[in-house]
């Protein structure tokens, strides 16, 4: 297979990693181009903090001497990537979206799925924004500027790992990580028309990683096909003593899964919470991928409406915990928005987080129940297409509601208890992307894989770059 270098900004990991092993194209002139990609458009998306010219041609460089001595190189050989700036990059400062952070030390070592990723061949290309400390939906950043989406640059890329998704939906490069608290992947992964995968609660490590809420973290793949986010995926599975969650379970490749099809799979469409509150499209589009499906039940997540609310009052706590020294000696430091959330988080009383605590553990056993039943459920990921930047409110179903919330609406009951999360995205012509979340039991990341590939075998969703 031949890649033209001036194809790249469209060309998936997979393709990519098997050209330059198989000495098709250089990993040089990969890199190379994505960094001039990078060069030339994120001025205007506005998705990298940090860009590691130097390091990455070295990097690729090592790669072509390998490949040219018949050395074995891994299964993303040569595959540009990007992370959200809260994963340590050894010799940067981790930013977590914050001007505070800068005056850490820089990062001795890589986070754990950094250094995975690197070791399977993949060649890191620099840091992205975010919502300051990863608490928001819209990467409207008051330090280092908001994250435009490459669908429409007037609207936002959502959060809080907007960089990340517009880095990947603007073909700067194919593979990008991110993080997940409350929707934090699947919210720009919808707004910015790619896939991007919470994994279960634990499955992925986060050493290294600058966490929000230490119980809600998950970290994931931002990618254009399925293939890249199961490989992807792949290397980065394992277990971690750096990371005392992270599950002691064997490596379960998902990728030879993924031509299984969806036979013997019962799956259903997530009906009362998740059937309101949206914009027509939305459903018309969670429609769209049931009867692709072939879907004809439909199952209800009881009290998904105070899983909401519960996973608000914990993130507000959690968060507030972290940060409280420098809430106390330097308010006036931090993004204004975050800031008065996490001192909100600070004064909630304790009787109310416990019962929010009580909450989510009845939540996850009414959960767990359902999926004795169903293998796998859909839901919409978010209300409504990606709006404007600086919008505070819209209107949806005829009602107004806060803008940056609201982008929650359907992630948040699915946060806090583990559940892996796949987004799936729609486009219609002329219209903007949106995204329908393909949900699964814990460690069964597998089938939402199987599901996903089976969808874009029948061409229904839309990943292409902009």
């Amino acid at each position: 297979m031949t890649l033209d270098p001036r194809l790249l900004g469209s060309a998936d990991a997979v393709s990519i990693a098997t050209a330059v092993r198989q000495g098709d194209i250089s990993a040089q002139s990969v890199v190379a181009a994505s960094l001039e990609r990078i060069q030339q458009r994120d001025g205007d998306f506005n998705s990298f903090t940090e860009v590691l010219k130097d390091s990455a041609l070295e990097a690729a460089e090592k790669l072509d001497q390998q490949v040219a001595k018949g050395i074995p190189v891994g299964p993303l050989a040569g595959v540009p990537f990007a992370v959200k700036n809260l994963f340590n990059v050894a010799g940067l400062t981790t930013l977590a979206g914050s001007v505070i952070n800068q005056e850490n030390p820089p990062a001795p070592t890589d986070a754990t799925v950094v250094a995975r990723l690197k070791q399977a061949g993949a060649v890191l290309v620099g840091a992205l924004n975010m919502d300051e400390y990863a608490y928001g939906f819209v990467t409207e950043n008051s330090h280092y500027g908001p994250t435009h989406n490459p669908h429409d640059l007037q609207r936002i890329a959502g959060g809080s790992s907007g960089g990340s998704a517009a880095a990947v939906a603007g073909g700067l490069v194919p593979l990008s990580l991110g993080s997940d608290t409350n929707g934090s992947i699947r919210v720009p992964a919808s707004l910015c028309g790619i896939y991007g995968l919470k994994p279960t609660y634990g499955r992925l490590s986060r050493a290294g990683v600058a966490l929000f809420a230490g119980s809600f973290d998950h970290v994931g793949p931002f990618a254009r096909t399925v293939a890249d986010i199961a490989l992807s995926f792949d290397v980065m599975q394992g277990p971690d003593p750096n990371d005392p969650v992270c599950a002691q379970r064997p490596v379960e490749p998902t990728v030879p899964q993924l031509g299984q099809g969806i036979e013997g799979l019962r799956i259903a469409v997530a009906d009362d919470y998740f059937a309101r509150g949206a914009e027509l499209q939305i459903f018309a589009g969670v429609e769209k991928i049931a009867q692709a499906l072939g879907i004809t039940r439909r199952v209800r997540i009881p009290e998904a409406h105070r899983a909401r609310a519960a996973a608000y009052l914990i993130t507000a706590v959690e968060g507030a915990n972290l940060h409280l020294h420098n809430l106390r000696s330097r308010p006036q430091d931090f993004d204004p928005a975050t800031r008065d959330r996490f001192l909100a988080g600070a004064l909630l009383p304790a009787d109310w987080i416990l019962q929010a605590q009580r909450f989510r553990s009845w939540y996850r056993q009414q959960v767990m129940t359902l999926f004795q039943e169903i293998d796998l459920f859909i839901a919409p990921t978010t209300p409504c297409p990606a709006p404007l930047i600086g919008q505070e409110k819209m209107v949806i179903d005829g009602v107004e509601v806060l803008t940056r919330p609201n982008l929650g609406l359907y992630t948040q009951p699915l946060s806090f208890i583990g559940l892996p999360v796949l987004s799936v995205p729609l486009r219609e012509t002329g219209s903007l992307p949106f995204g329908v979340q393909l949900v699964a039991a814990p460690h069964q990341e597998a089938k939402l894989l199987r599901v996903a590939a089976y969808l874009e075998s029948l061409g229904i969703p839309n990943a292409q770059p902009v």
